[in-house]
């Protein structure tokens, strides 16, 4: 069986988006943590994304495209082009990348199933949908990337009311203050 894995750039204070600003710099624009998350999430081959957290992702369907990409961004954009992705919304009304469908609502047991059925890993991103599956209990890991911001407000990386026991199993530290932890769930 697959593992369903959440994984976000958080602040420090726990936020996967902050009420005003970013999360800070050192994770998405630094080349060490970029490659680090790419080699990482090489072996995901489906992305289930909220209509927003897949408009913020949908850049990867052409950044090939941009003058002097370096080779970091181009194996990450390779990567997430051949991934399947399913994009939960009510609202969207199409896509615009290849291996890409629209589902209307969430539903836990079609998530159970396909995690059943699958020959690899998948990954739920956005805070709001990777709530649901938490509630669910169908996410087997997460993955942080801790900047050194503290934000103070947004939208946390864990939704309030859940109670989770989990399991350090890797970690790592970056030269830009990004700190990578990944737990699993026992």
């Amino acid at each position: 069986m697959a593992k369903l894995i959440y994984s976000m750039i958080t602040s420090l204070d726990g936020y996967a988006e902050a009420a005003e600003g970013d999360l800070g710099t050192g994770a998405a624009d630094d080349p060490e943590v970029h490659t680090f998350i790419g080699d990482t999430f090489r072996p995901v081959r489906t992305f289930l994304y909220g209509r927003r957290m897949y408009e913020t992702m949908v850049f990867w369907e052409t950044a090939h495209t941009l003058p002097d990409a370096p080779p970091h961004i181009l194996q990450y954009a390779d990567d997430w082009q051949a991934a399947e992705k399913v994009v939960y919304s009510k609202t969207l009304e199409s896509v615009s990348s290849a291996r890409t469908r629209i589902e209307r609502t969430f539903d836990a047991d079609a998530v159970r199933r396909l995690k059943a059925d699958s020959d690899h890993d998948l990954s739920i991103d956005g805070p709001t949908l990777a709530a649901q599956a938490i509630a669910a209990g169908l996410v087997d890991e997460y993955h942080l990337l801790i900047t050194s911001t503290v934000v103070g407000g947004g939208k946390r990386f864990f939704p309030d009311g859940v109670r989770l026991d989990l399991e350090l199993v890797e970690e790592r530290a970056f030269d830009s203050g990004v700190v990578y932890a990944r737990y699993r769930t026992r």
